[in-house]
């Protein structure tokens, strides 16, 4: 355990420099640059929002703060999840189906690509660009609330991909005399 990682902030390079896969590794740096970039952009918004009502007395202004933390959760838990899977399956060495590393990249890369298309399904009115591109055209005709589909579906992709090839491999190995 000499090698071993401290918390998510050490998981990160671990699991970059112990995998094999170099889809991973790609990921590992996107994947934690965007996941900073969020965490950075809700963390200012949040002050941003709470020093603009701060005159305001607690209840629902109060509670949408809350959820606007678990938002800003929900969207870097799903990027940073391939990375520390990855990284706790080479700590403790579990068995797993060959490709783990790699698939689970993609379906970061696939979350990653969700929360673009979320974005561009949830964008106000006033800040949609006019276009010819039949895709965007179509992602813009959608209701705004589906915007969180995409994301909560790619979330479900990661961690189904984790447990398919992880629980898989496990029952490989208890089968085998």
């Amino acid at each position: 355990m000499a090698d071993s990682y401290r918390g998510v902030f050490g998981a990160i390079p671990y699991a970059i420099r112990e995998t094999e896969s170099w889809t991973m590794r790609v990921y590992g740096v996107i994947g934690a640059l965007a996941a900073g970039l969020i965490a950075t952009v809700v963390t200012l918004a949040l002050v941003v929002w709470m020093a603009e009502t701060t005159n305001v007395q607690g209840g629902t202004f109060l509670f949408s703060r809350s959820l606007y933390v678990i938002a800003g959760f929900a969207a870097v838990a799903p990027l940073l999840a391939p990375l520390l899977f990855v990284a706790r399956r080479h700590r403790r060495d579990d068995p797993v189906k060959p490709g783990y590393d790699r698939k689970l990249a993609y379906g970061g890369f696939l979350f990653l690509c969700s929360l673009y298309v979320g974005l561009i399904i949830s964008a106000p009115a006033e800040l949609r660009d006019p276009t010819e591109s039949i895709v965007v055209g179509a992602l813009y005709a959608l209701p705004q609330i589906t915007g969180v589909v995409p994301p909560v579906l790619a979330a479900l992709v990661v961690f189904a991909t984790h447990y398919r090839l992880r629980g898989a491999a496990e029952r490989d190995a208890t089968d085998t005399p």
